[in-house]
């Protein structure tokens, strides 16, 4: 069985398409860790405004205990 040599062309066109394939997968995993991620962050910031509803505190009560653990 004879070999067919490929030439350096189609060995560039083959990695571009394996660059676009991976880009595309890369950009679809970043993009659902952001969501993720915003998601973790929007529970998070709900928990903390319970708790700060929660303890009877005026916003003002509750930034400056918060400046002043700051410190």
């Amino acid at each position: 069985m004879a070999r067919r040599s490929v030439s350096i062309d189609e060995k560039i066109a083959r990695a571009e398409e394996r660059v676009k394939r991976t880009k595309a997968s890369y950009d679809k995993a970043v993009k659902s860790l952001k969501e993720l991620q915003a998601k973790r962050d929007d529970g998070q910031i709900k928990d903390v405004l319970a708790a700060a509803i929660k303890s009877g505190l005026s916003p003002e009560e509750i930034k400056a205990r918060l400046e002043n653990n700051q410190e």
